[in-house]
């Protein structure tokens, strides 16, 4: 997106932002008919990652689950652009925790940990909420916009209740000189590496890489790994679930973190799969050969 394009695209952005969630709901069932019915945007790429991960699915029901995952992802990109404008009363309304006593417990003991999490239900929202509940300071690991008029916009609209935003590639450095602090760094964690500096495993029924950076950094640090499930209740309304995967990462071998997080996920999607991002090219790669 261009300069110009940007700034072009700015008032339709403010505007979903302060239309009435309801009305937003009615725009988000026109825009799926859109997206799915006439431009039918990376469908082919959808469809095939549901075949591969679901073999057993009959033909009708990769199509009924690819259409609900489509209803989904238009809400969610709408949803998305409301964080402009939302109070901190109904950050918090829309996206609750059932129990947060694992934030208390760990900032009790004055311990820092490391969120583990996948682009599974409204992120987006489920930040907000963890910054402005959560007992820690709330970082998040991300990867810059190419468009540097847009990334400034996102990080405006992600930094509103207190997230603080950390490139991926500082990540290491950044953690360190925040030794000192009482933290929660998140990373969403089902991104695709180069496969050549992945871990490998079966996710999906699919070969995949993950990122080691993950378990690197926690191992490194032994800061305790907390898992993140955001599961929509319905329509603007979310819960974030918290579960402790692993208190000791120094103790832990090569792998045992990477494959613990990834599983962990895996069993969330299998509960509700149009929550997750199928739209994305998760498996562009193919496992290297073992060195002779």
């Amino acid at each position: 997106m261009s300069r110009l394009g940007f700034y072009i695209a700015l008032p339709f952005l403010y505007l979903l932002a302060y239309m009435p969630i309801r009305v937003l709901y009615l725009l988000s069932s026109l825009l799926y008919v859109l997206v799915y019915h006439l431009l039918g945007y990376r469908r082919k790429v959808v469809e095939t990652n549901l075949r591969n991960a679901f073999p057993d699915k009959s033909p009708a029901e990769i199509r009924r689950l690819s259409r609900k995952f489509y209803r989904y992802l238009c809400d969610l990109l709408l949803e998305t652009f409301q964080t402009l404008r939302f109070s901190r009363q109904e950050a918090l309304q829309r996206c609750r925790f059932t129990d947060s006593h694992l934030f208390e417990e760990l900032a009790t003991r004055e311990q820092s940990c490391i969120i583990v999490m996948g682009h599974y239900g409204n992120w987006e929202w489920g930040g907000n909420a963890m910054s402005l509940l959560g007992s820690h300071q709330l970082y998040v690991i991300y990867h810059p916009l190419s468009n540097a008029h847009f990334n400034r916009f996102i990080i405006r609209m992600r930094t509103r209740f207190g997230t603080r935003l950390v490139p991926m590639q500082d990540s290491l450095r950044q953690m360190l000189r925040m030794r000192g602090e009482r933290t929660a760094t998140a990373f969403i964690a089902d991104q695709t590496p180069p496969p050549q500096h992945a871990y490998w495993t079966t996710f999906l029924n699919q070969d995949t890489p993950i990122f080691w950076g993950t378990e690197k950094i926690a191992r490194k640090l032994n800061l305790p790994v907390v898992y993140a499930e955001l599961d929509r209740e319905r329509r603007g309304r979310y819960t974030i679930r918290l579960e402790l995967l692993c208190e000791h990462p120094a103790d832990t071998p090569e792998g045992y973190l990477s494959e613990l997080h990834t599983q962990r996920l895996e069993q969330t999607i299998l509960r509700k799969p149009e929550l997750w991002l199928w739209s994305h090219r998760r498996w562009k790669h193919t496992r290297p050969p073992l060195p002779a």
